[in-house]
């Protein structure tokens, strides 16, 4: 009915190719790398009881949760071609959904691709790099892993309605093309419904499928010698909000609650705010901005379900990792690409400066280092690169732009760095954004003339919400030039002494 018995022999023999190689050294940990798409700081172990997510919270208690990590840009390609090159999207120059990291850094050593040459085999199940559905060469960087990368077919939608709105909306697309099977809409990213709550097991839908190669798969790995990096990118919460109905059944509509600040900030300049266009993809919200309250918790509904969902898959993974007695040499690192607004500022999605789009879950817990631990110190996506790479033994490549935060693992209330940086394009103006401990302060610069256009100032001890930008009022004259020149002395100035 879905393919998934010609999916599932792939699956085999893709592990049965995969495994095929010599073993080098069981001393060296293992990495198991684990990905989440637009998952925001919304989850137990983050101070929302509300959510659902067990399974994570159970991996926070046993390693550390960084209670403040930012991504690059807020956007799936840029943070993520930032954080496995190490680099910053600057450097990258990596700002669309298009562009691919290689073109401005043809000879970059990614993170898997660092860990490959230093005798791991690497292989990912999902999305880590990002690219169009239809273009998979855009998602599996070859240089990075030591098998190509399996990503499941994009199928989004399992009932009857579902597909048939998918098939009907693909057919329209491709109107006038020659030779066009409208059932091949199974093959390619067609945005039909905004969510589903389909009777399926999870092993149905994307990420149980990826959950399920990567059990897999570590049956196999834990036979041989040679240490591994597996990445498991899964795709929710992302858009369509789709999960096993079960998951949905673990919340009540009409408890859920709406965004406390559904306006835009005050005194926030146009080139901060995002139009919410992501949802206007899905035909069941066209033209429905600003939502409806109910459609509002509808989708909140659903996007909490798969968090849960994906929860689920998370504890399957670390069970297996148990049972095979591969978790005492084990480094797992648990993230998301970027957050998410649900209503807040009078907007959806991500792709802006605010804290509720760069803030994102970093949890790692490493073999021989503390547990329970929650890190109150500024840490950025583009440090994982050489985090983990010190984690294993490897030095870091000198063209990274992040620090290793091995030391903050150790000591976590020592000192650390003084700022994060995230940046997002408003065509030809870039809004650099910076967070210290006290403030966010963004930006908005024209590139060609270097004229700034627009400047923010959030106070976050007195407005942690970012309701009220405060950057013109006259006592905060000497705080906007002492970070307007931290600004300007970049991400490098802003890092801790080295000890």
């Amino acid at each position: 009915m879905h393919n998934f018995k010609m999916i599932r022999g792939l699956k085999i023999g893709i592990v049965s190719v995969l495994i095929a190689t010599t073993g080098v050294c069981a001393q060296k940990p293992n990495v198991l790398f684990i990905a989440f798409d637009d998952l925001r700081t919304e989850l137990g172990c983050y101070g929302r009881p509300e959510v659902i997510s067990p399974n994570i919270d159970k991996l926070a208690a046993e390693g550390v949760l960084f209670e403040r990590a930012y991504c690059q840009m807020a956007v799936c390609n840029p943070s993520r071609a930032s954080l496995m090159t190490g680099r910053r999207p600057d450097t990258t120059r990596v700002y669309d959904l298009q562009t691919h990291f290689r073109k401005a850094l043809p000879d970059a050593v990614t993170l898997p691709q660092h860990f490959k040459n230093h005798g791991y085999y690497t292989l990912s199940f999902g999305k880590l790099y990002h690219g169009a559905f239809e273009i998979r060469s855009a998602m599996n960087d070859k240089p990075s892993w030591s098998v190509p990368s399996w990503f499941p077919p994009p199928r989004y939608y399992f009932t009857e309605q579902g597909s048939r709105e998918a098939r009907d909306i693909f057919a329209r697309r491709k109107q006038g093309a020659k030779k066009i099977n409208p059932d091949d809409w199974v093959n390619h990213f067609v945005p039909a419904r905004s969510w589903e709550a389909p009777e399926v097991a999870d092993d149905v839908l994307q990420d149980g499928q990826i959950a399920s190669m990567g059990i897999r798969t570590l049956r196999e790995l834990a036979r041989k010698d040679q240490p591994f990096f597996l990445a498991l990118g899964f795709l929710k919460p992302h858009l369509p909000f789709i999960a096993p109905k079960k998951y949905w059944e673990l919340y009540k509509r009409e408890d859920i609650k709406l965004a406390e600040n559904p306006y835009q900030p005050k005194g926030m300049p146009a080139l901060a705010g995002n139009r919410s266009g992501e949802l206007g993809m899905y035909f069941d919200l066209r033209g429905k901005l600003p939502l409806s309250d109910d459609k509002a918790r509808e989708l909140i509904h659903g996007y909490r379900a798969c968090v849960s969902f994906l929860d689920a898959q998370v504890g399957l993974i670390i069970n297996e990792l148990e049972k095979l007695d591969l978790r005492d040499n084990t480094v797992i690192v648990l993230w998301s690409d970027h957050g998410f607004k649900l209503g807040e500022h009078a907007m959806w999605c991500k792709q802006t400066n605010f804290e509720l789009d760069t803030r994102v879950p970093l949890i790692i817990a490493a073999p021989g280092y503390p547990k329970g631990v929650r890190i109150k110190a500024l840490c950025e996506l583009v440090d994982l690169y050489p985090t983990v790479s010190e984690l294993c033994g490897l030095p870091a490549p000198k063209e990274v732009e992040g620090t290793s935060c091995v030391p903050l693992l150790r000591n976590p209330g020592q000192p650390w760095k003084r700022a994060a940086f995230s940046q997002y394009p408003r065509g030809k103006i870039m809004g650099y954004s910076m967070r210290t401990d006290h403030w966010r302060y963004t930006r908005w610069i024209n590139r060609k003339t270097g004229k700034v256009a627009a400047v923010e100032l959030y106070d976050h001890r007195n407005d942690p919400a970012e309701n009220i930008n405060v950057a013109k009022e006259q006592s905060n004259r000497e705080v906007l030039n002492k970070l307007a020149a931290m600004m300007d002395a970049g991400w490098s100035a802003a890092q801790p002494a080295q000890k």
